[in-house]
């Protein structure tokens, strides 16, 4: 039998990075939460890292990624240019990152494709289970629907929320793209504004909401003559994402290296749209 997973946590002070503490807590006989760290100026370096969820973990928040010595897996929900620096971290310490993250360039996705040759790595938009049942039933309706019927992906945020369209929704396009045929992202039109003319067919729009504290609402919309289908997930939790991830970082303890999705982690990977 496996021994604890020991497991750093980076941007613990966020909103993602709280969630995880207290699923890792949630779970101790599988998962130790070995270390927490964020940038410097957050309230909670120096304080317990379950302290805002009522709890006492025994770790306390630093500023170093210097804590993650000893981790096994590094849970990384934070910024594309904080992302890049972990890596470094996990490289020296030999850590396995599962990476939330989004907005990153394709600069920085090569950095981490890089990485993955000799660390395993999960890097995933979206870690709800949902979502990635979600991302298949797109794939399916695209496959069949990818003539006479016009795509759309729709999707809303809070409005703190710094990049758009989602990595969600990004990934979700990618994915009904590939199946209709279509070239991505070439065949994306990001909003849309002032006189555009008509739509063309082969076209994939996208629509972003920021406001209030929605968690993440994501619908890939199939328009045809006199009828359209809607397929919508919706996240009221984000347990449902720190739950992927406890799975994720399971999954990629016990992989030498690779670049992994949630697909691979939850044995999605061997279904195929037809």
């Amino acid at each position: 039998m496996r021994q604890v997973i020991r497991v750093a946590v980076a941007g613990a002070s966020g909103k993602m990075g709280q969630a995880v503490i207290a699923e890792l807590l949630g779970a101790p006989k599988q998962f130790q939460l070995y270390a927490a760290f964020d940038q410097p100026g957050s309230p909670l370096i120096g304080r317990d890292a379950a302290e805002r969820l009522g709890m006492s973990s025994g770790v306390r928040v630093t500023e170093s990624s210097e804590a993650c010595k000893g981790a096994e897996v590094l849970i990384d929900f934070t910024r594309p240019e904080a992302t890049m620096a972990h890596l470094q971290v996990c490289t020296h310490h030999g850590l396995r990152p599962v990476i939330g993250t989004t907005g990153f360039s394709d600069d920085q996705l090569e950095v981490i494709q890089a990485f993955s040759h000799h660390q395993a790595v999960v890097l995933a938009p979206n870690m709800s289970v949902g979502v990635n049942i979600f991302f298949r039933l797109a794939e399916l309706a695209a496959g069949f629907l990818h003539q006479g019927y016009d795509m759309e992906v729709i999707e809303a945020h809070h409005r703190a929320k710094v990049d758009a369209p989602s990595g969600t929704a990004l990934k979700v396009g990618e994915r009904i793209a590939k199946a209709a045929g279509r070239q991505w992202p070439q065949h994306a039109v990001w909003q849309r504004h002032g006189y555009t003319g008509a739509r063309t067919d082969d076209e994939i729009g996208f629509s972003v909401i920021r406001g209030g504290d929605i968690i993440g609402d994501h619908t890939v919309m199939f328009a045809g003559q006199g009828e359209r289908i809607e397929l919508t997930h919706r996240s009221s939790s984000r347990t449902t994402y720190a739950t992927g991830a406890l799975r994720a970082a399971a999954f990629v303890a016990d992989q030498p290296s690779g670049l992994f999705d949630m697909p691979d982690v939850l044995g999605l990977s061997a279904l195929k749209a037809k």
